[in-house]
């Protein structure tokens, strides 16, 4: 069979093939399940002012974006939302938790609360970097 190059491939594509990889992960992982997770700042109109995302697995809290607007940074709103999704993960059972920042992005903020870089990749993606960084949860 040939190989067919798609240079824009359709969303609908994209989802398959990761629910295809999800199918195989499920038949070999102990954990079968990833639990998504959100915290939400909303003003008075209903607007999103910050906001958090991140799945449970297994022992794991897999951050993913923790968000505040410019407005409202300085505030102590990120270390609120990154409270909140680490106390929601001890609740759900896990004990580590796992994110990356680019290097313009947050680490000095995760390293005040106790996340440590685990791995740096330089030339990311060209001249930048990224930082894979881990918590221990306590109770």
């Amino acid at each position: 069979m040939p190989l067919k190059i798609i240079h824009q491939p359709s969303d609908t594509l994209m989802q398959t093939l990761d629910q295809k990889i999800t199918e195989f992960n499920v038949q070999h992982w102990e954990v079968k399940q990833k639990y998504p997770l959100a915290i939400i700042v909303e003003n008075e109109d209903g607007e999103l002012q910050a906001g958090a995302t991140a799945k449970t697995f297994g022992d794991w809290l897999l951050i993913e974006n923790i968000w505040v607007s410019e407005s409202l940074r300085g505030q102590n709103l990120g270390s609120q939302l990154l409270a909140k999704l680490e106390q929601q993960a001890i609740e759900r059972g896990c004990r580590h938790a796992l994110l990356d920042t680019l290097n313009f992005q947050a680490r000095a903020f995760y390293e005040r609360y106790g996340y440590t870089v685990q791995w740096t990749q330089e030339g990311y993606p060209r001249t930048g970097c990224k930082h894979f960084m881990t918590k221990t949860l306590t109770e």
